[in-house]
């Protein structure tokens, strides 16, 4: 039985190149970056010299790059770190949860929250944006790409209008976007993005766990939400995870060079994949838009069975799908994202999420093509929905 691995929006297996780059910062220089000695030095070269080639690839300063644990922390850092009492926060109803739980904290100590519908594919209107904002408005953060369904947000169309927005404004409005999903799949230079604020996670661009990035334009007034060292100029305290920064620029530099390349070979296959799926087995639907959506994302609904019961057969045959974000693991619930869309329930109940990475082929999409018609029919004969 192969073993197929549909799950890269999830998390991505740790490039060899990526995991060459890290060894010597775990073994021979393992030294402290924030000592003085010739170990501590050495460290400190190497991350100055990643954050080089992050702030190159966002088109950024390299002061303006802040290393966390991940993008979770990167999101709440945001969060908590710019808005206060008596300000107002646009976001948007699909956010990650690492966005939606810190706003809902601060709506508790409150801070006014706007949550913006999207249309029936994901998409947010920046209508709707316009429509929303006023005069304490602090932030607005909406997510590049969602973790669901693969939609694109038109995030430099709004970073342009809040451009021309905040020149007649004397109440400066903030802008930020989780990038998670974006980085593989779209643009990141931050002068196209008009962005304040961005947050990216090494893991899910075939780098290690445990580290992620949070570009803070100069001149946004972010407070620290961790106290304890004066690292990364107090912002982000804690012993610098040298290795971790290592494997997040070497993951850097293998999407530049294989962007093009990479996108196009994902996204013949993810159409394949749409395709056949759609045609062989019926009450079947994709979720999100078809064009605006990255290149390797596959998000589909069948009428009448369970996600989980699917997930759990697909898993028997040898492949690895979700049924939406791994974070929500273990709910009951149809997903908050799907439902946002004005779906029926009982296609929300049966969603799969299909994520395909660079080590996925032709043969993997016939293998699924293959099982995933005969699993969704099975479940029907014996569910009670008709």
């Amino acid at each position: 039985m192969p073993q197929i691995y549909f799950d890269h929006a999830s998390t991505t297996p740790v490039d060899p190149e990526v995991f060459e780059a890290m060894k010597p910062y775990f073994l021979d220089k393992f030294g402290n970056a924030s000592s003085l000695h010739n170990y501590g030095q050495e460290s400190l070269a190497a991350v100055e010299n990643s954050k080089k080639v992050i702030a190159d690839f966002l088109n950024c300063k390299t002061t303006e790059i802040f290393f966390t644990s991940g993008a979770t922390e990167s999101d709440n850092l945001v969060i908590l770190g710019l808005a206060k009492k008596g300000e107002h926060i646009i976001t948007s109803k699909i956010e990650h949860p690492a966005i939606l739980e810190p706003v809902s904290q601060l709506a508790k100590q409150g801070v006014e929250v706007t949550y913006l519908d999207v249309d029936s594919h994901g998409l947010v209107s920046l209508t709707d944006i316009k429509e929303a904002v006023k005069e304490n408005t602090r932030l607005i953060s909406i997510m590049y790409v969602n973790n669901e369904i693969g939609t694109i947000q038109p995030i430099a169309e709004i970073g342009a209008w809040l451009k021309e927005l905040n020149q007649t404004r004397q109440n400066k409005i903030y802008f930020h976007t989780d990038a998670v999903q974006a980085v593989n799949y779209c643009e990141m230079d931050i002068a196209k993005l008009g962005v304040d604020l961005l947050s990216l996670s090494a893991h899910k661009i075939y780098g290690p766990k445990g580290i992620g990035v949070l570009y803070c334009k100069t001149g946004v007034p972010l407070h620290p939400i961790q106290f304890g060292g004066h690292q990364q100029k107090g912002m982000r305290p804690g012993t610098i995870n040298t290795p971790g920064i290592v494997g997040l620029a070497k993951a850097i530099e293998l999407v530049v060079q294989n962007f093009t390349s990479d996108n196009e070979r994902l996204k013949k296959l993810r159409d394949d994949l749409i395709t056949r799926v759609l045609a062989t087995i019926p009450k079947s639907q994709l979720n999100g838009d078809l064009k605006k959506r990255v290149a390797n994302n596959a998000h589909f609904s069948f009428y009448g069975v369970e996600g989980e019961s699917m997930l759990l057969l697909l898993d028997q045959e040898g492949v690895a799908v979700s049924t939406g974000s791994a974070c929500a693991s273990g709910s009951l619930e149809p997903s908050y994202v799907l439902m946002s869309l004005g779906m029926d329930v009982l296609f929300a109940h049966g969603s799969l999420r299909i994520t395909l990475g660079k080590s996925n082929t032709q043969q993997d999409i016939d293998y699924l093509v293959a099982k995933l018609p005969p699993i969704v029919e099975k479940l029907r004969k014996i569910s009670p929905i008709k």
